[in-house]
């Protein structure tokens, strides 16, 4: 179905890996495409409870864009570039209902950086490396990087980090709270995985209402607390709500239906 990326459901996950190794992954428009096509069934598809997106091979998630798409570009154009790569992926992973988390194999740079921020969180093997170095290229970000790193590890570090073009390795990326996790690298896919099928046990239509809090608390928005307190409410009106308290208090485990 699919030429540039893979994906398998199983148990409820949703792995979706790009494969390009021998490019390192990079974005193009074609991987960007297909990455819209994954999360509009990410979104459909009631069988898919979260998502674990990873790149092939050993050496990279995403080494960035793809340059040779750039060398054309006037100002319209590269505006253009940025805004359909947002639209079609990167605001569709961050204010997915559903999890989606980033494992992080290798180098995530750019581009590829970008995309493991738009995830709700990050996972990262131990030889995982982070970076934004749009400024050796005369650019800056482009698919909200300046804003989710700024949010994730605070003004002064993304300043320099955006600034310099350095990359980072995955303990100081943990250390930053770019990443939660790291492991072996062997180890990456099958843990990050695990804390997947941990959430798919929780209450999906709270789960949902966390996401959504979350990221307005993250953008700063005003109207965030109003917000809590609506979804709050909400979720009372739901069948997991009387599931979850009645097992609680009948001290059993909780079987959410969603609903």
């Amino acid at each position: 179905m699919y030429q540039t990326i893979l994906t398998e459901l199983k148990d409820g996950i949703f792995t979706i890996t790009i494969n390009r190794p021998d490019k390192l992954n990079a974005l193009n428009k074609d991987v960007i495409q297909e990455l819209g096509s994954a999360m509009d069934e990410v979104y459909s598809n009631a069988e898919i409870k979260s998502v674990l997106l990873t790149g092939s091979g050993e050496k990279a998630f995403v080494a960035g864009a793809d340059i040779s798409e750039f060398t054309s570009l006037d100002a319209a154009g590269g505006a253009a570039l940025a805004a359909k790569g947002q639209q079609l992926v990167f605001d569709k992973i961050e204010n997915c209902p559903k999890p989606v988390v980033a494992a992080v194999n290798g180098f995530s740079l750019g581009g590829g950086c970008e995309l493991a921020m738009s995830c709700h969180f990050r996972t990262a093997s131990e030889n995982a490396k982070f970076g934004q170095p749009e400024v050796n290229l005369g650019l800056i970000p482009g698919y909200g990087g300046t804003q989710r790193l700024t949010q994730l590890i605070g003004k002064g570090k993304a300043m320099e980090l955006m600034m310099t073009g350095d990359m980072i390795g995955a303990e100081e990326a943990k250390s930053l709270g770019l990443v939660n996790h790291v492991f072996p690298a062997s180890e990456l896919i099958a843990a990050s995985e695990k804390i997947l099928s941990k959430i798919n046990t929780k209450a999906p239509i709270a789960v949902q209402q966390v996401i959504a809090c979350v990221n307005e608390a993250a953008r700063g928005l005003e109207g965030g607390f109003a917000n809590e307190i609506s979804r709050f409410g909400a979720c009372f009106a739901t069948a997991d709500m009387r599931e979850g308290t009645t097992a609680f208090m009948e001290k059993r485990k909780a079987v959410f239906t969603g609903k």
